[in-house]
């Protein structure tokens, strides 16, 4: 009996289908007939497929490649950016704070038309070459700023460069103290060429804890009754205000801590009167301070107990540690510094208007109409939180930075005098401790004097 069984076959084609074959069994046997075609191999689309995996091969060879690559390379990148987000930091708390805009044209004109009014009025009574061309530079700049209201081909930042450096120019200008140029002749000699190592170390009266303060000699070159007298201002609350003032008359007196005399200015660490921040300066019979969280340098008369104060110009004066000295560790409260030279007194200080930069008032004292006043004002292009403290000698603003912790060095120095800058300073300022709560030059001795967290170090400045 013939048995008919059907056999499947499940053959893979080339087009994925399978082939069902019948069978017939014989002899002990299955007899299959198949045809042969379908055993054919896809070489053609084998070919491809290889190809193509081939060719993903490489791709994944060169992605992987590319992923070392990266992965070498992320550490690098990394670090490019961390250091471009530290150099961008000062840029960054200037548009936080909205320190820093763009110069409104309206606002360049009307500085530009203040400058014009005083050249002019400069030049009315001077004539001379120095005012002459002074005038022509401003009327040059009037037609820039004229043509800036109509197109956008000049930068504002310049322009505000050119604005500073011919206000500053108009300051240099004006009047300079009659002893200036005759008693005092070294002043001549340029910039400070050399700075001795200190010449006195000494513990404050009050001890190393109180890290903050300013000391010093009797400032005025031809005062009578402080002429050889020494001062201790330290600020005893929070290490940001005082009230008191530690005189001793001679020096033999200071080294000894002996014979001094103290002096009460304000009845409280929060009266107007009260002094805020680590700067002040004996000058004749008068301690000048900054006052009190205000815009205000304030003046005590030893003699007669009473205080006397000015407002200092600009738009936004820095105060209540706003700008403080902040190089590498920012001196609470230090935002305005009260100075004194050969030329007389200073107030060094930072204003919104100049985008946080230094900006350096003369101060007058009237004694006969017994008022504090600013007489002349220039501005810098050096940021006040970039230094650590500054100093006036010779009309010329000196400001230091932090190099460790027992070196400071002098890198910058604008001249009033010239309205130049120079920053490629470096007079090196050993000290004993890290922090430098002030910096004060004396021009009776020209001696250099460090309140350096509770130790009071002298310097001697060579020209």
């Amino acid at each position: 009996m013939m048995l008919l069984l059907l056999l499947l076959l499940l053959l893979t084609l080339g087009d994925g289908q399978a082939q069902r074959v019948s069978g017939q069994k014989g002899e002990d046997s299955c007899v299959c007939p198949v045809d042969s075609d379908i055993w054919l191999f896809p070489a053609v689309k084998y070919e491809e497929v290889m190809q193509q995996v081939q060719t993903c091969e490489g791709s994944l060879n060169n992605l992987q490649e590319q992923v070392k690559l990266s992965i070498q390379r992320l550490p690098q990148i990394q670090d490019l950016v961390n250091n471009i987000t530290a150099r961008l930091e000062p840029h960054r708390y200037l548009r936080d704070k909205g320190l820093y805009t763009a110069l409104p044209v309206r606002l360049l004109g009307q500085e530009l038309s203040q400058l014009e009014t005083d050249i002019g009025a400069i030049h009315s009574q001077l004539n001379n070459a120095q005012t002459q061309k002074l005038s022509k530079e401003v009327g040059k700049l009037r037609r820039d700023v004229t043509r800036m209201q109509t197109s956008d081909r000049f930068n504002m930042n310049t322009v505000r460069d050119k604005l500073r450096y011919l206000k500053n120019s108009a300051e240099s200008c004006k009047s300079i103290p009659k002893d200036f140029r005759g008693q005092d002749r070294y002043c001549l000699k340029g910039l400070i060429s050399n700075i001795s190592d200190p010449v006195m170390t000494k513990i404050g009266p009050y001890g190393k804890s109180y890290i903050s303060g300013s000391w010093g000699k009797q400032a005025q070159m031809d005062s009578e009754g402080q002429k050889n007298s020494y001062w201790v201002q330290a600020l005893l609350n929070s290490h940001i205000w005082g009230n008191t003032l530690r005189l001793y008359q001679t020096y033999e007196d200071f080294m000894a801590s002996a014979n001094y005399k103290d002096f009460t200015f304000a009845p409280s660490y929060t009266d107007a009167k009260t002094i805020e921040g680590p700067s002040a300066v004996l000058y004749g019979e008068a301690l000048y301070y900054h006052c009190y969280r205000s815009a205000d340098v304030c003046r005590y008369d030893l003699s007669s107990n009473s205080v006397k104060r000015v407002t200092l110009p600009g738009t936004g004066v820095g105060f209540n540690n706003k700008f403080p000295y902040c190089y590498y560790d920012c001196r609470a409260n230090s935002d305005v510094d009260v100075e004194a030279d050969e030329t007389g007194l200073w107030a060094i200080y930072a204003t919104v208007g100049n985008h946080g930069n230094l900006v350096a008032s003369r101060l007058a004292w009237d004694s006969e109409a017994e008022t504090l006043n600013v007489s002349q004002t220039w501005e810098t292009r050096l940021f006040k939180k970039a230094v650590s403290n500054a100093f006036m000698v010779c009309g010329v603003l000196y400001a230091t930075r932090y190099v460790d912790d027992y070196r400071e060095e002098i890198f910058y120095a604008f001249d009033t005098a010239t309205g130049k800058e120079d920053n490629t300073l470096a007079l090196p300022l050993e000290k004993v401790a890290k922090g430098v709560a002030s910096l004060s030059y004396n021009p009776t001795n020209k001696q250099i004097y460090m309140y350096n967290d509770g130790y009071l170090l002298a310097y001697q400045a060579h020209f």
